[in-house]
């Protein structure tokens, strides 16, 4: 284990932002935390996670002790017939573990595919896309605890998965240190192409029975062509949450607006499209100073080269208040604002 001080973390984070950390270690394995809780005590530096920075704004230099999964094995813990149970270590790249996943014969990831990150932040986030979130096939998810290192098991049940949200976010953020996750996947193909522009993009493709491997494809094929690549573009992905609201405002929104896409959750309330809103509030493409409004999609907020995170931060609220203004609807970002 070897601690790194004063630590640049741009490349740490997709948005490319230049901050610095007061203490920065990469664990080779959950059982050094210990050593991490004891430097950090030390210190007297807070210690907090970093995962694969794709979910994270950087808006200041941090003052504290960062701990990182850097381990990913692969273990498959149960096995029948018709699913396999398989542990991953939370260090493992997700869309890796997607891939992997459908070269074993193993279902139910595909439509997550090519989403940033690690696969222990997955279950935080609760992340989704195409109509399937990860909480449809975690079965259990293991941490440590950030005071004393000690390890502990959730079941799906005591995670309490909602949407882009879990007690991950709630009553456990900043105390947990999440070493692996359990996925209960399926061995015979459950297809799921009803969401989204998925059965477009496998017509154009000539797919007309697709495999999980088919629908994988169409969605890589979908989010490249809509999500700039943080490589080349500083982002995370979508900036913002779909709000989820009552259906009578719902109802009131569809009134004013017929074309506003909604996707229906319950009787009592469904889900708007938040790049919508923003596009027909003007920011779709708009540009500020180094960062602006993707062009091709308004949910991604991205930094054209030497943003601040500050710069970025204000965007988003000039965003907000657009949307509030012309909707009535407050938006909540998705990424985590440091």
């Amino acid at each position: 284990m070897k601690l790194e001080q004063n630590y640049s973390l741009k490349h740490l984070n997709t948005f490319g932002i230049d901050q610095r950390a007061a203490s920065y270690v990469l664990l080779q394995e959950g059982a050094e935390l210990a050593e991490a809780i004891k430097q950090a005590k030390g210190l007297g530096q807070e210690l907090r996670v970093l995962g694969g920075g794709s979910n994270l704004l950087l808006t200041q230099d941090q003052p504290h002790f960062f701990v990182q999964p850097g381990f990913d094995n692969i273990q498959v813990v149960e096995e029948s017939n018709t699913t396999v149970q398989v542990r991953v270590d939370a260090g493992f790249n997700w869309h890796k573990w997607v891939l992997y996943s459908l070269n074993q014969g193993w279902y139910g990831l595909e439509n997550l595919s090519l989403i940033p990150g690690m696969v222990g932040a997955a279950p935080i986030q609760n992340i989704g896309a195409y109509g399937v979130e990860v909480k449809d096939f975690v079965k259990e998810v293991h941490f440590r605890s950030l005071r004393d290192a000690s390890q502990h098991v959730l079941s799906n049940e005591e995670c309490r998965f909602a949407y882009r949200d879990s007690l991950f976010k709630q009553e456990l953020k900043g105390e947990i240190f999440i070493e692996s996750v359990v996925f209960e996947l399926l061995k015979q193909p459950n297809i799921n192409t009803s969401y989204g522009a998925i059965e477009q993009e496998l017509e154009l493709m000539a797919v007309k029975n697709p495999s999980p491997k088919d629908v994988s494809a169409a969605v890589i094929k979908i989010r490249q062509s809509k999500l700039p690549d943080p490589a080349v573009l500083g982002n995370s992905g979508s900036f913002f949450k779909n709000p989820i609201l009552p259906i009578g405002q719902v109802n009131s929104l569809q009134e004013q607006f017929p074309n506003i896409p909604v996707y229906p959750i319950s009787k009592q309330e469904a889900k708007v499209a938040a790049g919508w809103l923003i596009e027909q509030s003007g920011w779709k493409g708009k540009r500020v100073g180094p960062c602006g409004v993707h062009e091709k999609q308004a949910l991604v907020l991205v930094n054209y080269g030497g943003a601040s995170g500050a710069q970025v931060l204000s965007l988003a609220k000039d965003v907000i208040s657009a949307v509030e203004e012309k909707f009535s609807v407050s938006l909540e970002p998705e990424v985590n604002v440091w």
